[in-house]
């Protein structure tokens, strides 16, 4: 009776030795039922190789995410530097008074009082700068039996239900008045309050857009001398015109070419102001109202502008309407 070996068995063993023969008694100890096996070997070019290869492909697959990988290329200050500045030459990003601008001009309406022309050295200026600015020759008289531009300005929308600021003295004595908004809608406006000491009227339009947006107004408490500012309106009926500046003092005074009226407390600003940008906001540069834009300082007749602009203060502004303080 042959036995079975306790160890493997060396390579040089046959293969009829390694297998039990037909009829060979079971092993010492096993169950009877259950035959014998001999210990497993590995073979080359048998199944054996079959597992290795096995294990050789799980190796380069999940195996493969165990294996150290190099470290990535560390961004460094110089790179990030390199990165913000080829996007700022290749990307240009819009002006501070592009996006005040942007913000304000929905709210901004073109005023046009109509009555008989005046004769006032004003309205004469007026008047040839709407003729030029239309292609026509200075002293040109509109047609007979039409309504005649006695004054044009700008005004800020500052309730959404068509409650306009302006300056007083574009619209005084007029004996109608006509709004045109951002979206091109014209209408009649009537004027519902007035401060004369701060040459400030409220109109009420009669007709507003479905989608009419009112002014941010903010408070000039914290305003300083060198802050930037930009002036929206209609110079001599152009527009919406933008001018940008900064802001060049405060509580100043002006008084009238005529000597009529003196105002106090204004803001004095730099941004570029004409004939017709009267009444139009001052804002900063978020796009909220600092001002009502009423004067410019001259000393000829000329009228044009030569660097020092006045606003009323919103606060002053936003009493006429009855409103309460910042």
């Amino acid at each position: 009776m042959r036995r079975t070996g306790i160890y493997s068995r060396s390579p040089q063993a046959s293969k009829d030795a390694d297998e039990p023969r037909e009829g060979d008694a079971p092993a010492a100890g096993a169950p009877p039922d259950v035959p014998a096996v001999a210990p497993t070997r590995w073979q080359p070019g048998r199944k054996s190789f079959a597992g290795l290869l096995v294990l050789v492909l799980a190796l380069a697959g999940g195996g493969a995410a165990l294996w150290p990988r190099q470290a990535g290329h560390a961004l460094t200050q110089k790179d990030i530097d390199a990165a913000v500045l080829r996007t700022l030459q290749t990307n240009v990003l819009p002006s501070q008074a592009t996006r005040a601008a942007a913000i304000i001009r929905p709210s901004v309406v073109r005023v046009v009082g109509y009555g008989t022309e005046r004769a006032t050295p004003e309205a004469k200026t007026e008047k040839r700068g709407r003729n030029m600015a239309r292609g026509k020759a200075p002293e040109a008289d509109p047609p007979p039996g039409t309504e005649v531009e006695r004054g044009v300005g700008t005004g800020v929308v500052i309730v959404d239900k068509g409650v306009i600021l302006t300056n007083l003295h574009v619209v005084a004595g007029s004996e109608t008045i006509k709004v045109t908004f951002s979206d091109g809608l014209e209408a009649e406006a009537t004027i519902t309050g007035v401060q004369p000491e701060n040459d400030l009227a409220v109109l009420q339009a009669k007709k507003i857009p479905d989608d009419l947006i009112a002014a941010t107004m903010t408070s000039t408490a914290d305003l300083q001398s060198g802050d930037q500012v930009a002036a929206v309106g209609f110079p001599f009926g152009i527009g919406p015109s933008v001018s940008a500046g900064v802001v060049s003092g405060l509580k100043r005074s002006f008084r009238s070419p005529e000597g009529k009226q003196e105002l106090g407390n204004l803001i004095q600003f730099d941004a570029a102001a004409n004939p017709g940008n009267s009444g139009g906001p001052l804002v900063n540069m978020n796009g909220e109202v600092l001002g009502i834009v009423t004067a410019i300082l001259n000393p000829t007749q000329q009228r044009t502008f030569i660097g020092i602009g006045f606003a009323v203060p919103i606060e002053n502004a936003a009493s006429a309407l009855g409103s309460p303080p910042f």
